[in-house]
């Protein structure tokens, strides 16, 4: 059974730094991600909760955190925040708005919360530049486009050296071809289910994205399919989602 303490301090992980960090991230960036999964009947509920407690964050104007916000089409919300090390997790950066606002008040707000979902998932993935496809720079949340689809890689231990050989051709197809569907690409790390590459890919919409994929496909032709393929055979599984940015769920102080 989940606590009020447990929910506390779990968003407490959750806000460690500025988001000014999640525009243009350092080359291998880590992120710890906290991902609630919600109950489907419960997910208007939830969301006027996380809204509710950015409000009390902005109105006491706290300092020193912040998170983007993204939700998939399984109905998972994922709060990703950079961290430097592990010791980061540690840091107690909400006891500002439960002194701001009170420790009953805000007990009592996450107590609500508690009641959206049964699972929560806490892990930590890294930013891959070297295998990333981003011309102008690695950016998280390229404005007007909060549309994503996320492509998850999963490998063995004996063919990880395999599938990273077949990642970097296939970016080095998208160089030569001179590709305008960019991703960024995350290594996963301790507390995750599975080694995987996570593949981030941004669009204005769905349409968009479908369009750009077309127009990419026809782009990089027999070549491009062939990569791609080689890639995919070397996989031990293979998942997509579809996901939102949610600029409405994140939260970045005032300065």
């Amino acid at each position: 059974m989940k606590t009020k303490l447990r929910n506390v301090l779990t968003f407490t992980m959750l806000a460690l730094f500025s988001s000014a960090l999640f525009a243009q991230g350092s080359a291998n960036q880590s992120y710890w991600v906290h991902e609630d999964v919600v109950k489907p009947g419960m997910m208007a509920e939830y969301e006027a909760v996380c809204k509710e407690l950015i409000g009390h964050m902005k109105t006491h104007n706290i300092q020193g955190t912040g998170w983007i916000t993204t939700n998939t089409s399984d109905n998972r919300y994922l709060y990703v925040s950079p961290i430097e090390n592990m010791s980061d997790l540690d840091k107690p950066v909400f006891a500002e708005l439960s002194e701001k606002m009170g420790k009953e008040a805000m007990g009592a707000l996450f107590a609500r919360m508690d009641k959206c979902y049964d699972t929560e998932q806490d892990y930590i993935i890294n930013l891959d530049a070297e295998l990333s496809y981003q011309p102008g720079g690695i950016n998280q949340t390229p404005e007007g486009q909060n549309f994503r689809k996320f492509h998850y890689l999963y490998v063995t231990p004996g063919n990880r050296a395999a599938v990273r050989e077949k990642m970097k051709a296939v970016k080095d197809m998208f160089a030569s071809k001179g590709s305008k569907v960019y991703y960024r690409v995350y290594r996963s790390g301790f507390g995750t289910r599975g080694e995987f590459y996570m593949v981030a890919v941004a669009a204005k919409d769905a349409v968009d994205h479908a369009q750009m994929s077309a127009a990419n496909q026809a782009l990089l032709g027999e070549d491009g399919g062939k990569v791609m393929w080689d890639l995919m055979n070397n996989l031990l599984s293979y998942e997509e989602y579809t996901g939102m940015m949610r600029p409405d769920m994140a939260y970045s102080p005032s300065n």
